[in-house]
């Protein structure tokens, strides 16, 4: 069964495995205040129900023109920062979402849309993709997480280079920077996108949320950190329906023939 949700430019579909919200203000899908409003309600949502997995994707050829500066005009420095603490929690919502996250970007993707998709566990761009943290053009540096969840992605020097010098880059740049997961062909690619999704968002679910917190915490902490973790944090999948079942049809059927239902 499959629910879908208007937020103002942002639908949000939800289903089983996989819920998709999509950006749906053509031809730029600009971050104007009704972008910024919808994206929050369409987070709460999923954070008050969460997928089995789920994909950001957005109509048009272009993923997004990056943020209306009208919302920029006439902010005093607190009403800035107002703004911003305001947006990092729809962004850590998704971010700390217990199944897998994918963005999908078919075109232009810059801004607050390119902050987005580095807040999602995995990237996947068409070949025709470009992306850009652009902000210097208004004086600006990118305030959604760019910085720092680039530099997670790509290390400090590449982080500093994309943002100081404002420039767009390839899908294929960023793949060889590990900030693209896998660059697919232009033609069906949102096709392709969504059946990328969909195979991870059939996977174990509960699996799936304690790799994330794992490579989480060895990432922004160290490896050792992730070690004493592993006994809180794997063990209890012996005791969900998935491992249980995979187990049993492993032995049985063999490898690759288990379904999971996320339990």
């Amino acid at each position: 069964m499959s629910v879908t949700h208007t937020f103002g430019p942002v639908r949000l579909e939800q289903s089983d495995p996989l819920a998709v919200m999509t950006f749906d203000s053509p031809p730029l899908n600009l971050f104007d205040q009704a972008m910024m409003d919808g994206f929050t309600q369409a987070a709460a949502a999923l954070a008050a129900e969460p997928p089995r997995g789920l994909l950001i994707r957005a109509e048009g050829k272009v993923v997004s023109g990056g943020v209306d500066v009208h919302v920029f005009e006439g902010l005093t420095p607190e009403q800035g920062a107002a703004m911003w603490d305001a947006l990092f929690v729809p962004l850590q919502q998704i971010e700390d979402l217990p199944c897998p996250t994918i963005f999908a970007a078919q075109g232009l993707c810059l801004t607050a849309a390119f902050e987005i998709s580095l807040a999602c566990d995995l990237l996947v761009a068409s070949e025709k993709a470009r992306f850009g943290l652009v902000e210097i053009v208004v004086g600006l540096t990118p305030s959604m997480g760019g910085p720092q969840r680039l530099a997670e992605r790509a290390g400090p020097a590449r982080a500093r280079e994309l943002i100081y010098t404002g420039e767009l880059y390839d899908a294929a740049t960023l793949a060889s920077w590990n900030v693209v997961n896998r660059v697919l062909p232009a033609d069906g690619f949102d096709e392709a996108a969504r059946s990328f999704a969909m195979r991870i968002a059939g996977g174990p679910t509960k699996a799936h949320h304690a790799t994330k917190q794992l490579v989480r915490a060895g990432v922004r902490q160290d490896p050792r950190a992730a070690d004493a973790l592993v006994g809180e944090i794997s063990g209890p999948l012996f005791a969900t329906e998935d491992l249980r079942n995979a187990v049993r049809s492993f032995l049985t059927d063999g490898p690759g023939k288990a379904t999971f239902q996320g339990r």
